[in-house]
């Protein structure tokens, strides 16, 4: 790789960790090309991705940002998950660590702010920016429905009331 080449991943690895909401740092010694192929599609599946850089240009990427004290991790064979989602990358590195013990969490970043293991864990359990939405969403939704259940009650109950001296009628 020359210098151009050198320069260029750096500029990037320098745009991943500004621009995604998670940067998970992993530690993926031992992992099959097999496995290491189901990481990244469920990584792709979640609308995140992994990548593997040499840790170096890592190091002079992250330095002068918020995230600089990641710079611990990025020794030995690392990988970089990322996403926009602030939670994706960490849910999908989480799961598949689960499932394969090979995979080592050592940390992250999140919004310019380093986190360790227990940060990365505890970022994976956060609901996603989908289920934010649904779940905003329904408590919008749920006024608007009480209200015009609570407006079409007394149609119904009239209604029903009707409709019961209309059969004592016809039984009488």
């Amino acid at each position: 790789m020359d210098r151009a080449q050198k320069e260029k991943v750096v500029e990037e690895l320098g745009q991943i960790f500004e621009s995604s909401g998670v940067v998970v740092v992993s530690r993926y010694e031992g992992l099959t090309v097999a496995e290491m192929t189901d990481l990244r599609n469920r990584a792709r599946e979640a609308d995140a991705v992994v990548r593997v850089a040499k840790n170096r240009l890592a190091k002079i990427a992250i330095k002068g940002t918020g995230c600089e004290s990641i710079g611990e991790y990025l020794d030995g064979m690392t990988v970089l998950t990322y996403s926009e989602d602030p939670v994706a990358a960490a849910k999908v590195t989480e799961g598949f660590a689960k499932d394969n013990g090979k995979l080592e969490i050592l940390g992250g970043a999140m919004a310019g702010t380093a986190l360790d293991r227990a940060g990365v864990e505890a970022v994976s359990k956060m609901p996603s920016r989908e289920e934010l939405i649904a779940s905003i969403v329904g408590c919008i939704g749920a006024p608007a429905s009480n209200i015009a259940g609570a407006i079409g009650a007394p149609a119904s109950n009239i209604a029903s009331i009707l409709s019961t001296i209309e059969e004592k009628g016809e039984a009488a």
